[in-house]
């Protein structure tokens, strides 16, 4: 007997072919039959009748932080609300495991640092995780029968340093029996299930101290016996963020990418390629890794966002104006002298120098502050400012948009929501996005899910873009976007059976309205541990969501069931051939 059967609906399998309308039978969490309309005759437990929907796998998000959302938050939302079954962690180099158990305070430090960095709450890191583990297997089975999708999650690099070398990570260089016990520490890891290493090397990346954090102190030598280590394991992955990653690869960046995915023969990610057509060789310098790399034996595959990720900019808190050189500094400074720096012309016209220069890189864009729109507000003197734009205002007022702006952020202490405007919204950006997506190691994702929670909202990527080639631009078609967010992604991290709507494949599937399927505005709620804020957004059109078969979300709303795994390398990923394309 079929544990569930869903009737006539359009399947879009995953692997590109046209939709075909058929009815599908789910038993034991998989794909049991697709067949025909009307040609299943086994009895079902439970059956739905699915004409007009769109039945899809579940979509696979390449790149989150819900290393510790999940502990107290076993849905992923709004990830899952938005059709995502499966979830990748521990990217970054940083991850909640493993932590030295001689060094009570490394919890603490890591809490701090993922706060800082990841932009994660720090009060519902300390209330919303139990912190009881030491070795990253026990991280995972901490998790194992308790959440509602399926994720992997890679080792932090950061991690890793923090364990063996303590404070010392930050500044310091392993002697070899610490280089020789971080691998043995990092062989136990992927033994337990890990997919690989993420490392950082980017110059954004401070700790709660404001230090740069740990793996940023690497040579290439540990990098490269880091990467070796991978390829020793079956179904592992390699993932690097370099300072490059934000606007444009330097020579050494290049070759160290490179030589990693060469000397591990895995694939190697990185996050996040930026597309803007008022900057056209960025796309080609940045995909010149992945050319040198299948040379040398490897792969290296860079994730792009199809859509403009809704977010959130303050003064008053941490954000990406803070990575602006020579502003985070200033916007350090606690709230009463942080506003009269900003009060005074000459630090906001070096300010705003520093925002011009080259230096800048792919923050220059966000010192255009005319174009920003004024979101909540908290004093009467901005009553009637929200959602308009600051260029009005300051023309209103007789003001530079940056004065205005600072003048309207300081009536309210500084907590004044800033919308920023894209200026990469135009045609030939989106048409430029389109090209970009053709080539074969450039793949969908970076949403951080779980991170930088209260500034931006990338989990709902999928079902934007979904209804965006549905309804709106259509700069591809359904069944190529199913692709691009299911097969693609499985095939990249090697996951066994996922991916496709296939007979005997997990039932990870997404069942949804084409004429509706989109998402909501981003807001935001207070629902963390220690009514912490975030910015969800609600799905629209999302019916129904199956994780190994079980119903997780009916009409935007969770059901209750933990269905999801701890997917494990090797158990359920197997190796990729670096040397294949898609």
């Amino acid at each position: 007997m079929l544990d569930h059967l869903i009737r006539s609906a359009t399947v879009v399998d995953g692997t590109g072919a046209p939709a075909r309308v058929a009815d599908l039978g789910i038993r034991d969490g998989r794909i049991a039959v697709v067949a025909e309309p009307g040609a299943v005759t086994e009895e079902a437990r439970t059956s739905e009748d699915a004409a007009g929907l769109v039945l899809a796998p579940g979509f696979v998000d390449p790149h989150t932080h819900y290393d510790a959302q999940l502990f107290w938050d076993p849905y992923a939302t709004p990830s899952l609300n938005h059709g995502v079954t499966t979830v990748a962690g521990g990217n970054c180099g940083f991850t909640l495991a493993p932590l030295n158990p001689a060094r009570p305070g490394d919890a603490d430090y890591t809490r701090r640092m993922m706060s800082k960095v990841e932009g994660m709450s720090l009060a519902a890191l300390e209330e919303g995780a139990p912190w009881t583990w030491s070795g990253f297997g026990e991280y995972l089975d901490a998790l194992e029968g308790r959440i509602a999708v399926n994720a992997g999650f890679m080792v932090g690099h950061c991690a890793l340093r923090r364990y063996v070398m303590g404070p010392d990570a930050v500044g310091g260089q392993p002697d070899e029996k610490q280089l020789a016990l971080m691998l043995e520490l990092f062989h136990e890891a992927m033994d337990a299930g890990a997919w690989g290493l993420s490392t950082t090397q980017s110059s954004t990346h401070s700790d709660g101290d404001g230090k740069p954090v740990a793996s940023r102190h690497a040579l290439p030598a540990e990098l490269l016996a880091l990467a070796r280590a991978v390829g020793q394991h079956e179904g592992t992955q390699l993932e690097a963020i370099v300072a490059g990653c934000l606007d444009q690869f330097a020579d050494d960046e290049i070759d160290l990418l490179v030589d990693m995915t060469a000397a591990a023969g895995r694939p190697l990610n990185w996050n996040v390629l930026t597309i803007d057509a008022a900057v056209p060789e960025r796309v080609p310098r940045q995909l010149v890794p992945s050319e040198r790399a299948r040379r040398a034996g490897g792969r290296i595959v860079a994730l792009t966002m199809p859509i403009l990720t809704p977010m959130n900019m303050s003064l008053g808190t941490f954000c990406a104006l803070n990575l602006i050189p020579g502003w985070g500094d200033i916007l350090g400074l606690p709230v009463p002298e942080r506003i009269a720096k900003l009060r005074d012309p000459d630090v906001r016209a070096e300010m705003l120098r520093r925002a011009d220069s080259k230096e800048a890189g792919v923050f220059r864009r966000l010192a255009n502050f005319g174009r920003y729109v004024i979101g909540d507000t908290y004093s009467a003197a901005n009553e009637g400012l929200s959602g308009r734009v600051v260029r009005d205002i300051a023309a209103e007022r007789s003001q530079e948009p940056f004065e205005c702006l600072v003048e309207i952020c300081a009536a309210d202490d500084l907590r004044t929501v800033l919308w920023p405007m894209p200026t990469d919204n135009d045609p030939d950006s989106w048409e430029l996005r389109r090209r970009t997506w053709e080539h074969e190691d450039v793949m969908l994702g970076g949403s951080d899910a779980g991170a930088h929670l209260d500034r931006m909202c990338g989990a709902p990527y999928t079902t934007r873009f979904i209804g965006d080639c549905l309804r709106g631009r259509k700069l591809v078609s359904l069944e190529r976007a199913v692709q691009m967010l299911t097969d693609e992604p499985a095939r990249l991290f090697g996951l066994r059976s996922r991916g496709r709507i296939q007979e005997g494949y997990h039932a990870d599937l997404v069942l949804f309205d084409p004429d509706r399927i989109d998402a909501g505005p981003a807001t935001l709620v207070h629902d963390l541990p220690g009514d912490s804020p975030r910015l969800d957004s609600r799905a629209e059109g999302i019916v129904s969501v199956r994780v190994n078969g079980v119903e997780t979300i009916r009409d935007d709303v969770v059901t209750g069931a933990v269905p999801g795994t701890v997917l494990r390398s090797g158990r359920d990923t197997k190796t990729v051939d670096t040397r294949s394309g898609r």
